[in-house]
């Protein structure tokens, strides 16, 4: 990973006035201030920020998809239209940005400060992708292939971050099936937890769930709303 100055950074905000995209994929900043600096339809894939001030940077229309942030103050960076995949904001200072119509599939908001933030219908993967009230179906695959169908109840808490999947705090066991539907099966164990067993028709339940819902790999009864995606995970 090449280590990037701020000089050069700055010098390379000239190549937008001629129409190129500047591109700092798999580069490294360390230790500098870039607070309020204009990053637009920039290229930041893969990069690294280390110990950078980051606050009112604009980062419209710019790609940090699988960027390291962790740690660094971003309050009130504009990050609209943004491509923020899989990008690492652990423990960042984020109130007051900017995400309306930035991509933020897979980012990792573990910790991070979130108040004032600022997104709206065209901003992807912040919201819960399961319904936040009612009762919902769920699938989650198991050992040996098998998958179970969860009845969600409405006084059951759910939750989920940026990915497709979604936890909850109890179920129902409707159904455990094979793959391909041709099997029944009276009972499942999870692939994480070999001792937490379903059993058709019985109530599962997680008494510590982790309500915070930007922590993925915690706590709770892992699942999906769609069966096509137990059976691809």
């Amino acid at each position: 990973m090449k280590e990037i100055t701020k000089e050069a950074l700055l010098e390379a905000l000239k190549l937008r006035d001629t129409g190129e995209r500047p591109a700092f994929r798999e580069c490294e900043f360390k230790d500098m201030d870039l607070s309020g600096a204009d990053l637009h339809n920039m290229d930041f894939t893969l990069s690294s920020f280390q110990n950078v001030n980051l606050e009112y940077v604009n980062l419209k229309n710019s790609s940090v998809e699988n960027a390291l942030f962790d740690g660094n103050s971003l309050h009130g960076a504009d990050f609209q239209n943004a491509n923020m995949k899989t990008a690492a904001f652990r423990e960042c200072d984020m109130r007051e940005c900017n995400i309306r119509g930035a991509n933020l599939y897979g980012a990792v908001l573990e910790h991070a400060k979130l108040d004032g933030i600022q997104s709206d219908h065209t901003t992807q993967w912040f919201r819960m992708h399961c319904p936040e009230t009612g009762p919902i179906l769920g699938y989650k695959k198991c050992v040996n292939d098998r998958v179970v169908q969860l009845l969600i109840p409405a006084d059951a808490k759910r939750t989920s971050a940026t990915r497709p999947s979604c936890r909850c705090s109890k179920a129902k066991v409707l159904s455990i099936k094979s793959f391909d539907e041709t099997e029944e099966f009276e009972e499942a164990w999870s692939l994480v937890d070999e001792n937490f067993v379903y059993r058709k028709g019985q109530w599962v339940e997680v008494k510590d769930f982790n309500e915070d819902r930007w922590m993925d790999s915690t706590t709770g009864i892992h699942f999906w709303m769609e069966r096509k995606e137990a059976l691809s995970y």
